[in-house]
């Protein structure tokens, strides 16, 4: 036997500050449909396909695939379901400018790249695995955003940036290229330097204490590591 049986509904009502005809108003009405339903359940399934996108790289997904939705109703649903992507901010240092190599100046901030092969950028960074780092090396094609070297390790030994270096310059450049780096000892160093030099290739690097001069390398690793 149910305690509303054995509790008359006007006492009920009464404990609760409402009145009968409130109650089965509430009682008799239809079940409320979600409006955002459909919505809601594309969202959740992007969300598993790609964890690491946020509520504008969402929005403007949804729009590729279709759906009219507003930045503001996607950003909503998305903290109300809590899939807003919280980035862990796990920092190693990758570059260590602190050494008696020669540094170079920048020259590649004031070009105006019109080809491939004019320009490229060169960066290391950090990926965390379960229970370890590991290096990536790349180089890019500042013009295409293409990687046109890579390589991975454990360590950070000046063997890293070379060898992607080395695998860059398969494309046999032709002579005006620029070679833009930050001022890391791996890029400073004399075994670096000298293979640049041996391909006629002209040394870049950022200003001290300035990421935006690299930023083109910087958007693709960070790109790279939350995908």
């Amino acid at each position: 036997m149910s305690l509303a049986s054995l509790i008359p509904i006007q006492a009920m009502c009464r404990q609760a500050g409402v009145s009968r005809a409130g109650f089965y108003r509430w009682r008799d009405a239809p079940p409320g449909v979600d409006a955002d339903m459909d919505l809601r359940d594309e969202i959740h399934r992007m969300a598993l396909e790609s964890p690491c996108y946020g509520w504008r790289r969402v929005t403007a997904e949804l729009r590729r695939r279709g759906w009219a939705a507003s930045h503001k109703r996607v950003r909503r649903i998305m903290r109300e379901d809590y899939l807003l992507c919280l980035r862990r901010k796990n920092f190693v240092v990758t570059t260590d400018s602190n050494h008696d190599r020669p540094v170079y100046p920048n020259l590649a901030g004031s070009m105006v790249l019109t080809d491939i092969d004019q320009l490229w950028v060169a960066d290391i960074t950090y990926i965390r695995l379960e229970t370890e780092f590991v290096y990536l090396a790349v180089a890019l094609d500042a013009h295409s955003r293409r990687v046109i070297g890579w390589a991975l390790n454990r360590t950070l030994e000046g063997d890293l940036a070379i060898a992607a270096l080395r695998m860059a310059l398969r494309r046999l450049p032709t002579p005006g290229l620029l070679h833009h780096s930050d001022r890391g000892i791996q890029y400073a160093s004399k075994e670096y330097t000298d293979l640049l030099q041996e391909h006629s290739i002209t040394i870049s690097m950022s200003r001290k204490g300035n990421p935006y001069d690299n930023a083109t390398c910087e958007s693709f690793m960070k790109t790279l590591k939350y995908e």
